[in-house]
């Protein structure tokens, strides 16, 4: 099997303008490329709408090498409901694995939100008046905009990628862990029976993907996300008939996604046992298509701008749908 890398994960917001600043401003990610579409996509990237919508990329670096959240904005939604499927993103607590140049840091998050290692995120929440509220000795919560729970640890910032894992809640640890390692080829770091969860990923140097039992049926919500991966472009008719032959679900067969200006990519997309929403893509074209667009930022601020659906419902003493 040819290497398969982490991309990003896919989280849908309502109130852009709010969240563009939590994720600048205070967690001090980077706008990598920032995308408008008038019309949903093949592949349903911004969940089950036919309108405009917004996609953009933030993160500590380039999708090359650090794994980075995807924010898609449909224009009319105001706010989505959150579920148990997306547990957090890990990046702070206890050490597992001593650090080497060769092996990252794979770190055990125990609070159920994203997990921050960055004395500076906490300075920044502190100037810009974002309420904090202390959890444990220096661990921080904050809320981001649409209820996701940061927690930020006040300790410098790793200067690897701060992002190491990813936890997906699952109802059977044991199906779920045989379809990622068993059908999709990842390898088991860990498997804990007593906590019920089980660490797993495709190479050491890559974010890693916990799956942790919640205790009974994964409730996706309205802002169910989406998990990508890029792999081979060869590969993706393999995995897709691999899937027909295990009738396994498949969300989406095998598609060609254009994005104006930039590269074509094929995409294929799946669906565990518990209906988490995975995205392979072929990585050569994928390499080309995310290459961070020094213009990312002026391009979702002058979308931003040209956004007066707030203004319109304001006025109209109204609020945009709940999805």
């Amino acid at each position: 099997m040819a290497a398969r890398r982490a991309l990003h994960f896919v989280f849908k917001v309502g109130d852009r303008a709010r969240t563009a600043r939590f994720y600048r401003e205070l967690l001090g990610m980077r706008v990598l490329r920032h995308e408008e579409f008038e019309e949903g996509c093949k592949a349903s990237c911004n969940g089950p709408y036919d309108g405009k919508w917004s996609k953009t990329m933030v993160g500590y670096g380039p999708e090359d090498n650090h794994f980075v959240a995807e924010l898609t904005y449909n224009y009319g939604i105001g706010e989505y409901r959150l579920g148990n499927d997306f547990l957090w993103l890990a990046a702070g607590g206890e050490l597992l694995f001593p650090f080497s140049e060769s092996t990252p840091w794979i770190l055990l998050c125990p609070l159920q939100g994203i997990t921050l290692v960055s004395s500076q995120a906490v300075s920044n929440a502190r100037k810009m008046g974002w309420p904090l509220k202390e959890v444990t000795s220096g661990v921080f919560e904050a809320e981001a905009p649409g209820g996701y729970k940061f927690y930020l640890e006040d300790k410098e910032q790793l200067k690897q990628d701060p992002v190491w894992k990813v936890t997906l809640g699952v109802s059977d640890l044991q199906k779920s862990v045989s379809y990622w390692s068993g059908l999709l080829g990842m390898k088991i770091y860990e498997k804990d029976e007593e906590k019920q969860r089980a660490l797993l990923g495709y190479a050491d140097n890559q974010c890693k993907l916990e799956l942790k039992a919640v205790g009974g049926a994964v409730d996706h919500g309205t802002a169910f996300g989406r998990i990508a991966f890029s792999c081979a472009k060869e590969e993706l008719p393999n995995i897709e008939a691999l899937m027909k032959k295990e009738k396994q679900k498949i969300l989406t067969p095998l598609v060609s996604l254009d994005t104006p200006g930039k590269a074509t990519v094929q995409v294929v997309i799946l669906a565990d046992p518990d209906g988490h929403e995975i995205c392979f893509v072929g990585d050569e074209a994928f390499r080309e298509l995310s290459q961070v667009d020094p213009n990312g930022d002026k391009l979702l601020d002058d979308a931003m701008a040209a956004d007066n659906s707030d203004k319109w419902f304001a006025e109209h003493n109204m609020k945009k749908v709940s999805a």
